[in-house]
């Protein structure tokens, strides 16, 4: 295979990985974008279920092709259940599933009213996860207050209680997150950050929730960790910058443009974490850093072939019309010659071309008209790729 041929199809494989991660974190920007997706979490379950149960491992029998497995519980408490329902402790119920156990061992079992009763997946618990969840706030509770129950319980001993309190977090939209910021333990979240025991999948919102409360004492520690020059993927880096954005601002992202953006050394997903960091502080950090700072970094980035289809993609979600001239050369450049990439370059001028000549900038009417120009041109040298560029375009309303 010719090294042009391999470099394609790595290339390639890069692109299409980051548009998954991308539309992953874009679909997630409600939540925490630096952690793992969404979890169903205790409260959530039980605050969903019409029966939800405790019970003790009894038997089970594995399945055959002609028969399912099942498995025996025994009723040890009924937290919640219709009126209609006659559920006592200790009776047997009996899931038409086999299910891994040992006897006494304590599940949460949950179930939907139907045509019938249909149980949910058990639940392994503790009795001290059990007393954590009795004691949670109500779902319907606003989420401010309901977080700061779950604070107390981050890191907790209980590995069923850490992670549910962590998924509470991880869940929560960031405006929800905000108002804690005083209370936050400042010291103790930089000793998660800096323990090589803290489960990796919760680097990324303690890094994110150090920016809320850290102090000028932090910046050191947050800016040694984000200048490691890392091969490898480091999960949750992105938050640690995003909250290293928002603690020092534009100060601090000069320093990612010099170790992120412009050294071509650096990897792949350490670029991308910087790039995860500017859509996040474009979204919840206008009062850190101006939009077009963020768009002077963001411009950056078109010099990364590999990801330059995702910055282009932000460049128009931004309106930022500044870079029209530069896509145009790049368009017939070889190392943007990926469909992905003129793709992304057409529907940047797609929506070039819709800004109304009424705003109040000036240069509205002249960017139009030159992407308009560019399109036309496009149509007679490329119409295929044209064609399917527009079939997905759908421009803001």
């Amino acid at each position: 295979m010719n090294v042009r041929k391999e470099t394609g199809i790595r290339r390639c494989g890069m692109f299409v990985l980051c548009g998954l991660v991308l539309h992953f974190y874009l679909s997630q920007l409600a939540a925490c974008p630096f952690c793992p997706g969404p979890s169903t979490t205790l409260s959530e379950q039980l605050s969903q279920a019409d029966v939800a149960l405790l019970g003790q491992w009894s038997s089970a029998v594995a399945g055959t092709f002609e028969k399912t497995g099942q498995t025996s519980f025994q009723i040890s408490e009924v937290l919640h259940q219709p009126l209609k329902s006659n559920l006592k402790a200790g009776e047997q119920i009996t899931l038409s599933r086999h299910y891994d156990g040992k006897p006494g061992e304590l599940f949460l079992l949950t179930g939907s009213r139907g045509i019938s009763l249909h149980w949910n997946e058990p639940v392994a618990v503790t009795i001290a996860s059990i007393e954590y969840l009795k004691r949670a706030p109500s779902q319907e509770g606003e989420t401010s207050h309901r977080l700061r129950y779950f604070l107390k319980h981050l890191e907790h001993p209980d590995q069923i209680i850490a992670n549910d309190a962590f998924a509470e977090f991880a869940n929560a939209p960031f405006e929800a997150v905000t108002p804690l910021a005083e209370e936050l333990p400042r010291e103790k979240l930089r000793s998660w950050l800096e323990n090589e025991n803290t489960p990796v999948p919760r680097l990324g919102l303690y890094g994110l929730l150090l920016g809320l409360c850290g102090q000028e004492s932090d910046i050191q520690f947050m800016e040694a960790k984000i200048r490691v020059q890392a091969r490898e993927i480091r999960m949750g880096i992105g938050g640690l910058m995003s909250g290293y954005l928002l603690l020092t601002g534009s100060a601090g992202l000069d320093k990612i443009d010099e170790t992120k953006f412009k050294d071509k050394t650096a990897a792949f997903s350490e670029t991308f974490a910087g790039m995860q960091a500017l859509s996040f502080m474009w979204t919840f950090g206008a009062d850190q850093i101006e939009k077009r700072r963020l768009n002077q970094s963001m411009r950056l980035l078109l010099e990364r072939p590999e990801l330059a289809d995702l910055v282009i993609a932000n460049l128009a979600r931004w309106e930022d019309w500044t870079v029209m001239d530069r896509l145009a050369e790049l368009y017939a450049a070889e190392d943007y010659d990926v469909r992905s990439i003129k793709k992304a370059i057409i529907r940047y001028f797609l929506r070039a071309s819709l800004v109304p000549p009424t705003n109040a900038s000036g240069t509205d009417l002249e960017t139009s008209r030159k992407a308009k120009a560019f399109l036309e041109l496009l149509r007679l040298t490329d119409p295929k790729t044209v064609q399917s560029a527009e079939r997905f375009f759908h421009p803001r309303r």
